[in-house]
Parts: C-alpha cells; structure tokens; sequence
C-alpha cells in the first residue's frame, strides 16, 4: 500500500514539472526579458539620438536640392539676409559736360608728337625711296594749326633741302597762302610720301626727274600723314593734286569730281578726335603748267576761307 501512494506520487511530481517546464517557463522569460520603464525612456532617448545624428550626418554630405518656384522667395529672403553685404565701387561721376568736352592739347605736346614723327621718317627705310632719297621730308609749321595743304611728294628742291614746297610750286603756294590772310608760319605743309619719288634713281642730280608716288608708296608711307593729321588735329585739310585727293578722300574720281565741296576726312591707321574737313583743289604744280585753272583754285580757297572766317586781305 505505501509503495503504491509513493508510486503515485512521483508520478504527480513528474506531471507537475512537466507542466511547469512547458508553460511556466516562457512566461517568465518574457516577464525577465521586458525592460523596465527607466530603461524603456533610456534606449528610446539613445535611438533618437542615434536616428538624429544619422540624419544629419547624411544631410550635411548630401547635394542641395534645386528650388522650385515656390521655394525660391524664401530662399532668396534668407541668402540675402545671411549673406555679407557687398558694397559697391565708387567712381567719380563724371559730368556731361568735361566728358564731351575735348580735352585739350599744348602746342608744345603737338610739337613733340610731331618731332617724334618726323625723327621715324628720316630713319625710315621701308619702301625704296628711303634708298635714293637724298633728305626725307617731314613737312613743318604750325603744330597748333587749324588748316594743313598735303601734296603727293617731294621734288628736287626738297629732296635736296628736306623742307616741303620750296621750288617754284611752293613759291606760288605762299602766294595762295598770303592771299587768304594768312602766312606760312600758320598753317602746316605736308605731303603723303615723304621721300622724293624718281624717274631715275640713279641721278638724284637731274632736274625733271620728278614722278608721282605710286600705290604701293604711298600705302607704306600714308601712316605717317595720318598721325601728323591726327598729332596736329586741324579743322580743314587741303588736298593739293589729284594723287593727295584721292588718297585721303580714298575716291577714285577725278579731280574735277572730287573739288568744290568738302568732304569728311577719315584716316586708316589712326582715329580722329574731332571732324576734319577736307576739300581738293590744283596742285600749285599744275596751276603753273595751267594757268587757266588759277580762278577755280582760288574758287576753292575762297571755300575754305568762308569756312573759317577769314577776309582776304586788302591790297
């Protein structure tokens, strides 16, 4: 009898540890394993700090995204404000009035442009009239001139002195000069080639060797009137003979086309600060070869008096 009651109640323990085994077991590892609430609050303030740092982290590495329309307003207020201030460069003003206004040129300034020319000129040697050229001639005047003459080129007179217009041309071209009321110490005298173009280079001796300067000349030698022109900047230019006309006027009608009015002077190799007038009229050349043209020249002087306010002076 006790070893049947010892029987069964091993048989009870066993029931019960089975039991407690199979389903008392989970129960209290989940209840052991739940975290309490101080450390329910800890690990969430840890994964918000963790998810923060993360998120920033990736956004300050990341490329900004452009603005759409409706962003850009307030994108803009907040770069303005945040931005540095940028002030802007002070110029001074400059008035209406000096800006148009030329700013003007000493005769002595004028004098040493023209000095400086005419030293190139002399040591020139860029076409072949530097080889046979006895003197070069640079021209002379007045550097504060209003009017200039320019003829084609020198002769034999001014191959041998180096001044322009001193044979008989330039005798009766003093003459022309006087007859305005003027003198030759107020204007200034040029000439597009300023070495003395030949017949036969050989025999720079020879009266009646004189020619007229050809394309290629003057192309090579014409920016050396232009800067004169533009050193001396006169209010009217006389072109004497067909070769000057054509070449300042760059036209290539005649003469007898191209005189009786002026025309606007514009340069190749330089800019002109004011307007210059230009009119054609007889080389004084021509005028002794063709007497019967002195009144038409004298017509076209009669033009550029006008034009300047000058009054021929009593005889």
């Amino acid at each position: 009898m006790k070893e049947d009651v010892r029987a069964l109640a091993a048989e009870f323990k066993a029931f019960l540890r089975s039991r407690e085994e199979d389903d008392l077991t989970p129960a209290a590892f989940t209840q052991a394993a739940a975290p309490s609430a101080d450390e329910t609050e800890t690990s969430s303030a840890k994964d918000r700090l963790t998810v923060r740092f993360v998120r920033e982290r990736e956004l300050s590495h990341a490329k900004p995204a452009p603005l759409s329309l409706q962003e850009t307003p307030r994108a803009a207020e907040e770069t303005e404000l945040s931005a540095p201030v940028q002030t802007p460069v002070q110029t001074p003003a400059v008035s209406s009035v000096s800006s148009d206004r030329e700013v003007p040129v000493s005769a002595a300034e004028k004098q040493a442009a023209l000095d400086q020319i005419a030293q190139e000129i002399r040591a020139c040697k860029r076409c072949p009239l530097g080889d046979t050229r006895l003197h070069a001639v640079p021209g002379e005047g007045n550097p504060a001139a209003e009017l200039m003459f320019i003829g084609e080129g020198p002769g034999f007179d001014e191959d041998h002195q180096g001044r322009p217009f001193i044979g008989r041309a330039g005798q009766l071209l003093d003459k022309m000069i006087a007859a305005m009321g003027l003198k030759r110490e107020d204007v200034f005298i040029g000439n597009i080639a300023k070495c003395h173009p030949m017949v036969n280079p050989q025999n720079p001796e020879a009266r009646g060797n004189d020619r007229a300067p050809n394309q290629g000349e003057i192309a090579v030698c014409r920016k050396y009137i232009e800067r004169q022109i533009a050193a001396i900047s006169p209010k009217y230019v006389v072109a004497l003979g067909g070769v000057a006309a054509k070449a300042l006027i760059s036209d290539t009608k005649s003469l007898g086309a191209l005189r009786g009015r002026f025309h606007l002077l514009h340069l190749d190799s330089v800019e002109l600060k004011t307007p210059v007038k230009i009119l054609a009229t007889y080389h004084p050349a021509a005028l002794l070869r063709n007497p019967g043209w002195k009144k038409d020249a004298w017509a076209d002087l009669q033009m550029v008096m006008a034009e300047m306010g000058l009054k021929r002076p009593a005889a």
